[in-house]
């Protein structure tokens, strides 16, 4: 239990004795933290219950009432009345020393195990097989990771899920380009029967050349656009050496991919694309239109999802085209037939941009009404754009989509700048500048998404991003590299932590901070946003900054036993900071 758990018992129980609705008996954290920590509102909610029985009670009587009942609890230390009926609540010092002995001894510091873990599956990141990462897959992989580790420390089972574009003309364009360039090859013999090479005819490379080389010869060649079309159809059809192809394209794209998302500290569970359901298609059509969900429409197959309370059209879910074409409705419901038969989710979370709403909204009407998945068993974290300072999403000088690596390779440039400014590493080998300055950039880069509701659009700026003043990556990775160095000080000293015995007001602070984390960790999770632990874990470094300038550790004439309960909170801190930061999937260097 927390401070604020012990604190919403004790009004709780205030409520009860008074005969007052608890539902109102709520305590929370201060909206203004400089007149005390917690405070409960519920004087005003109860005085309008009774106004409703016909009772008249002012908020103040009210709120005095429930004060008198409290005076006196040994988790309180003072109570005063604010306004209209605000009651300001301060902890007593037995409490938060129980908190902060509590954190000390909790592994986690305060994340609480689900009660009944739930199977989750999230789809993010969305990469192209044969195109390099762009900046336009930056924040599907951040925001999804963070959400899956979120899920995960909480105790769920998650099972995280690439979900390529593998599965379209792109792949008719490379594999109509390649023969062109190398007809050589068997796999474009329709007369060939034996095994084709294990070994890739194309690198990445290679895919990233010859796709754009055929696309923008399609685009002024109708003829051309056309091969592409009948080797997609083939593709699709089975064409075996064409399906052999695609297994190398996507095995070479993977390999990519594993490189470009390792750098930025993402890991997927499952590598899985649109290609990998399209067996699953034919017998799920056949089942939709037998059980009359489907019907046509001028040629199309298509499922109607318009509800009575729409306020908008609400288009049908196509699932093949009037030319025989399925498209991407029909390859994200087959998803989920596959998602169910293997893992039975209880909740899919899609971290994919905002503009993709309308899509996944039909889609989860249709497996809805196909009676796979409870409507609440699917969930759209839409997101917006990283912007430009014109207000557009990110383009590079000349206007083209830039690269992801090539943005890593300016934060890491910027980073290493800051490091030259600021006086740190001048003494340390070019390897480790290199770790430090990408650790750096990297946290730079996720922090500056993460710590902005998922829905917001927001400004790249590198230079602030990559500073290490104000609430930004470097800085937090500075606040806990900081508190490493000064507990290797106190192991070199001798000094041992201890009892925690939170005296100062800044201590006490500390700890009340600390408390915090399960909320945080909570509320980003059940909100999906996990700006909720950006805020905690920002507001905790400033707490702890706080606590050292007034508390220090190492000084000397210091009371042993003190020094030990501040090694102790610096010691919790740092386990904390970095907790939160593994959840944010940003790793902490050693030194800086």
């Amino acid at each position: 239990m927390t401070v604020l758990d012990h604190l919403n018992m004790a009004v709780t129980t205030a409520f009860e004795a008074l005969g007052y609705p608890q539902g109102f008996a709520n305590v929370v954290v201060s909206a203004r933290p400089d007149l005390a920590p917690f405070q409960c509102n519920a004087a005003m909610p109860v005085a309008g219950y009774f106004k409703k029985q016909g009772e008249t009670k002012s908020p103040r009587d009210i709120a005095a009432a429930i004060t008198g009942q409290l005076e006196g609890h040994a988790d309180i230390a003072q109570l005063e009345i604010a306004g209209p009926g605000f009651i300001n609540i301060h902890p007593s010092d037995g409490l938060i020393t129980r908190a902060a002995i509590a954190l000390v001894g909790d592994e986690t510091t305060g994340i609480v195990k689900a009660e009944k873990p739930l199977t989750v599956m999230v789809d993010y990141g969305g990469a192209n097989v044969a195109k390099p990462m762009h900046v336009g897959h930056l924040r599907s992989a951040v925001l999804g990771e963070a959400i899956k580790r979120l899920f995960r420390v909480q105790g769920h089972q998650v099972i995280g899920d690439v979900h390529m574009g593998d599965w379209g003309l792109q792949m008719g364009h490379l594999v109509s380009e390649l023969e062109d360039e190398q007809p050589e090859l068997p796999y474009f013999d329709p007369e060939f029967s034996g095994d084709y090479p294990a070994q890739s005819p194309v690198t990445m490379d290679d895919l990233a050349r010859l796709y754009p080389l055929a696309s923008n010869k399609a685009k002024s060649d109708p003829d051309r656009l056309e091969r592409s079309r009948r080797a997609t159809a083939e593709l699709q059809a089975g064409r075996r050496g064409y399906r052999a192809l695609l297994d190398h394209f996507i095995a070479v794209s993977v390999e990519a991919l594993k490189i470009g998302y390792g750098s930025l500290n993402v890991e997927f569970d499952l590598w899985k694309g649109e290609a990998a359901v399209d067996p699953l298609i034919p017998s799920m059509i056949d089942g939709l239109v037998k059980a009359g969900i489907a019907e046509d429409s001028d040629g199309a197959l298509i499922i109607n999802v318009a509800q009575d309370d729409d306020k908008k059209d609400m288009p049908p879910v196509i699932l093949r085209a009037s030319s025989g074409a399925v498209l991407y409705h029909t390859t994200d419901l087959a998803t989920l037939v596959d998602r169910k038969a293997e893992y039975n989710p209880d909740l899919i979370l899609y971290v994919v941009d905002q503009r993709q709403a309308l899509h996944f909204q039909q889609v989860f009407r249709a497996a809805v009404k196909a009676g796979w998945f409870r409507a609440e068993a699917m969930e759209h974290i839409g997101f917006g754009t990283m912007n430009g300072t014109d207000g557009k999403p990110f383009k590079t000088r000349e206007g083209g989509v830039l690269r992801l690596d090539d943005l890593i390779a300016m934060a890491k440039d910027a980073a290493l700048q800051r490091l030259k400014d600021v006086g740190i590493g001048d003494d340390f080998d070019a390897n480790e500048m290199a770790d430090i300055a990408h650790k750096i950039a990297v946290a730079a880069l996720k922090f500056a998404d993460l710590q902005n509701q998922p829905l917001t659009n927001y400004v790249f700026d590198l230079d602030r991003f990559t500073s290490f003043e104000g609430k930004t990556g470097p800085y937090l990775l500075y606040a806990a590299v900081r508190i490493k160095s000064i507990l290797r000080k106190a192991e070199a000293a001798g000094l041992e932590s201890g009892a925690i015995r939170p005296e100062h007001s800044t201590e006490k602070a500390l700890v009340l901070a600390l408390d915090s984390f399960g909320r945080a960790v909570d509320g980003a999770a059940q909100k999906r946003s996990p700006h909720i632990l950006c805020e905690h874990i920002f507001s905790l470094a400033q707490s702890f900054s706080r606590f050292y300038t007034e508390c220090p550790i190492l000084q000397d004439g210091i009371e042993a036993d003190v020094k030990a309960s501040r090694l102790s909170l610096a010691q919790t801190t740092l386990r904390q900071i970095e907790m939160g930061l593994d959840i944010l999937a940003i790793e902490i260097p050693d030194r800086m």
